[in-house]
């Protein structure tokens, strides 16, 4: 359908293998003249009431209105500061939230609202221009508003958000100015002079108190990269360094904030004046220009969203990195925003990284948790997008609502390679107890990008869910109620309420859901991804010309993290029912700031004809990869445009890259013999010992120790680390071997357990335990042939229970425990170990 008003094409998302991609049919199709969908109106939103006065006026006089009265106007009025003002009473027009008659309202709303749109709403641009923004974070207001909005014209069908491609305003790419790569004259001009003396006290690594971004620490390559997405090199004076102090008074030295700021702006402008912006070549073929921000916002797109009660996207900090609080923008009263310590920081593209810290929210806002929970009978969902730092942190909370290490509500935590779900109910402990755990041989979590779902219903019992998939087993612990849940707990991330479970990684998202989600609802949000997304449709058309008058190469970009932008899936749309066919196009390149990126060209090698007819669901897809591009000023000011060698008729005559001659280096030689890794130890400790790894004690300390375990088979990568873990792993196995008596009994035929030391391993006694132990580990028998990599019998015995002695004290093992004192028993664990843990079963 046409919007003729705004010339915009829409229809909402459907779940598909990616909404990306749906979004991008959705445009296809809509662009060929298919009509728009209808949907259901929206279930009223999960917080409606707020305990606010009742309405009393004409009731709504359609469906229509009485999904408007049921979402957008009973938000405004319970959480936003609109009714103060554009109510029948004050009388400032427009009346959107009066409340002596919905159906005025409703009339008046449609004037400052866009539901085809919902961002561009002039409510959204309002309150992020900062007129009666409730919050001090304007992206909080925007955020909100937006989603209220949203709510009002949304895709209930599936639960979801509606999202809106239109054609950009063109523009040509411009001159620009970029940082240089060499940091001496930031150091000169502004690191030096400005920012060690006077900001030092705090945004340094080495500050007693430490405060993100190091743009005055006193390595200069740090800090000119945490200061330069805060320098605005086109206009100094709207830099975040100059703003930070002008605008917002902070820390500001000289006598005024006046002074402070000026002399800041000049030492930027001094370093903007030693750089020569960057033109582009005229004899490119190019596309018109787009920065980041002036695509269409692509994320959350038919997320599922009908039960959530609570949700952190962590946009804040792109608006504004000094900002320390993670507001909760799911738009359901009240908002239970987190702080941040000081040991989190942004992660660009929206999201946090701790390393030590936590985001938490109050007592009193984490209530509201336990007040949806409980109305949902229990029912929930826990939804986080993760990136673990490692896989070493054990019992190390990512999702917490809780009071410390020793009670819980719930709590989603790493141990190693498991993710661990701990609910408190009535059939478990105080501490949520027994923890549903993902399969630790499934080795499921890993340090990267991953989707986590955790559900509970007390009829399924708890599952847990990774990148759209369930992992975990049956929950074997009842279900129960949360009858006994307490509501002075705290919701925490990255940390225990008591600072003693810290996690370290980086959260993207966190959403809770007063639902047990289904797969199918998990797998919907999986396949929308997430982050800071946009849709850039760079316009050919004057290149085209004739062929097609509204085309565009569509890529879906979003700010992979603080340092890169990731552009992925390019399609060729047109956006005017055109049908151009057999137009050339070869070696598209993305431009940056006035000249082609010096990496992450990966469409230069492109060949191919656009061609309408091959445009399907999705369009033209013109590649299926991906390209990472570096961020140079921030998405607010990076501007990308496209190149072509050639491009309908246009071409673009490309000199040869030279060829780069690399001398070889000769490496040392590698060498023929290495270590078992964790896995293959256990397996061959369990193998020689008839030890079962399943064993509870024996599993216990293998689950405890694989990190500590070789890793890699590299001989030349064993540490002392590992020897220790080895010995503890091997102590642990023989315990197990010869605490069974029928075990022992079996393997060590003829060897008397329960004599005294001096008898069992006097004379020829000891060979009915040494004999079978060098047999089984090592493979080598007193009398049977010799394994050529192995160690001898003889050579393993000398060292085991030779009777050769020095002198003054026995040269072997058995005789040197037999002499400390140790029992029958303890001795031969000690032997065993020492065989166990040996280069014997170590190398191969």
């Amino acid at each position: 359908m046409r919007n003729a008003s705004k010339n915009t094409l829409w229809t909402s998302l459907k779940p598909l293998k990616s909404a990306s991609l749906a979004a991008l049919a959705s445009v296809v199709l809509a662009a060929c003249g298919g009509g728009a969908e209808t949907t259901d109106n929206p279930a009223p939103p999960v917080g409606g009431g707020g305990g606010g006065p009742i309405y009393t006026g004409p009731a709504a006089r359609d469906g229509d209105v009485q999904r408007f009265q049921n979402t957008f106007w009973t938000d405004v009025r319970e959480q936003g500061s609109c009714g103060d003002c554009h109510n029948e009473t004050t009388a400032q027009p427009p009346l959107f939230v009066r409340f002596d008659d919905v159906n005025l309202a409703y009339d008046e709303a449609l004037t400052v609202v866009d539901l085809t749109m919902p961002a561009q709403s002039r409510l959204v641009a309002k309150v992020g221009s900062g007129h009666n923004c409730w919050s001090p974070d304007l992206s909080v207001c925007t955020s909100l508003m937006t989603r209220w909005i949203q709510n009002w014209a949304g895709d209930v069908a599936g639960g979801g958000r509606t999202i809106t491609l239109t054609a950009p305003e063109p523009k040509d790419p411009g001159a620009s100015k970029n940082f240089p790569q060499d940091s001496s004259a930031f150091a000169t001009l502004v690191h030096q002079p400005i920012l060690v003396p006077y900001c030092s006290e705090c945004h340094s690594s080495e500050a007693e108190d430490p405060r993100q971004p190091y743009m005055a620490d006193p390595d200069v390559a740090s800090a000119y990269d945490a200061a330069k997405p805060r320098i605005d090199l086109d206009d100094p004076a709207a830099s975040r360094l100059v703003v930070r102090l002008r605008n917002e008074f902070h820390n500001c030295w000289g006598g005024s904030c006046d002074n402070s700021a000026n002399t800041m702006q000049a030492a930027i402008e001094q370093f903007a004046n030693g750089i020569q912006p960057t033109t582009v070549d005229p004899s490119l073929v190019i596309s018109k220009a787009l920065r980041l921000v002036d695509g269409t916002v692509a994320s959350g797109g038919n997320r599922y969203e009908n039960d959530q009660i609570a949700l952190w996207e962590f946009k804040s900090g792109s608006e504004d990195p000094d900002i320390r609080v993670a507001a909760d923008t799911s738009g359901v009263a009240p908002a239970l925003d987190l702080n941040l310590s000081p040991e989190v920081e942004w992660f660009g593209g929206w999201g946090i990284t701790l390393n030590g810290g936590k985001a938490q929210g109050s007592t009193t806002a984490s209530k509201k948790l336990f007040d949806f929970i409980q109305q949902s009978n229990g029912l929930f969902s826990i939804e986080a997008w993760v990136i673990p730092a490692n896989v070493t942190q054990e019992m190390s909370r990512i999702v917490s609502y809780s009071a410390g290490p020793d009670a819980r509500n719930f709590t989603l935590q790493q141990t190693l390679y498991d993710y661990d779900f701990r609910l408190r109910h009535t059939e478990t402990g105080l501490n949520g107890d027994p923890a549903l755990s993902t399969p630790s041989a499934d080795e499921v979590l890993q340090a990267t990008l991953q989707h986590v779902v955790a559900t509970y219903d007390p009829l399924e019992g708890r599952r847990i869910y990774v990148n759209g998939e369930l992992v975990s087993n049956v929950d074997q612990t009842a279900g129960g109620t949360i009858a006994d849940w307490q509501d002075t707990f705290a919701f925490v991330l990255g940390n225990e309420a008591s600072n003693d479970a810290p996690w370290q990684g980086t959260i993207r998202l966190v959403a809770i859901h007063n639902s047990a989600l289904t797969q199918e609802q998990v797998v919907q949000n999986f396949d929308v991804g997430v982050g800071e997304k946009f849709f850039l449709l760079f316009d050919i058309s004057d290149v085209l010309q004739a062929a097609a008058q509204s085309s565009f190469i569509l890529f879906e970009v979003q700010q992979f993290d603080s340092y890169a932008y990731l552009f992925d899936r390019p399609h060729f749309v047109t956006l005017d029912g055109s049908s151009p066919t057999g137009i050339p196009l070869q070696g598209m390149r993305i431009g940056l700031n006035g000249a082609e990126a010096p990496v992450g060209q990966t469409y230069s090698t492109l060949d191919t004809m656009l061609d309408a007819t091959q445009f399907g669901d999705l369009g033209q897809q013109l590649s299926v990869l991906g390209a990472v591009l570096p961020l140079e000023k921030g998405p607010q000011e990076d501007e990308f445009f496209l190149t072509f060698d050639t491009l309908a008729g246009q071409n673009y005559v490309r000199a040869e890259d030279p060829v780069l001659v690399i001398s070889p280096t000769d490496l040392d030689p590698a060498s023929h013999v290495g270590f078992r890794t964790f896995d293959e130890i256990n397996a061959t400790f369990a193998a020689v010992t008839g030890v079962d790894p399943n064993t509870m004690a024996v599993d216990m300390t293998y689950q405890e120790l694989r990190q500590s375990l070789p890793a890699v088979e590299d001989i030349n990568t064993f540490l002392s680390s590992h020897q220790v873990a080895v010995a503890q792993l091997a102590i642990e196995y023989c315990n197990a071997l010869i605490n069974d008596t029928t075990a022992r009994a079996s393997y060590f035929p003829g060897f008397n357990f329960g004599a005294a030391p001096a008898t069992a391993f006097g004379g020829a006694n000891r060979d009915a335990f040494v004999d079978p132990l060098i047999a089984n580990i090592v493979g080598n028998s007193r009398t049977g042939p010799q394994l050529a990599d192995q160690p001898s019998f003889a050579t393993v015995y000398s060292e085991l229970a030779s009777a050769v002695g020095d002198g003054n004290r026995p040269d072997n093992l058995v005789d040197r425990l037999v002499a400390g004192g140790s029992d029958t028993v303890a001795i031969s664990k000690g032997v065993c170990a020492a065989t166990l843990g040996s280069a014997a079963t170590l190398v191969q």
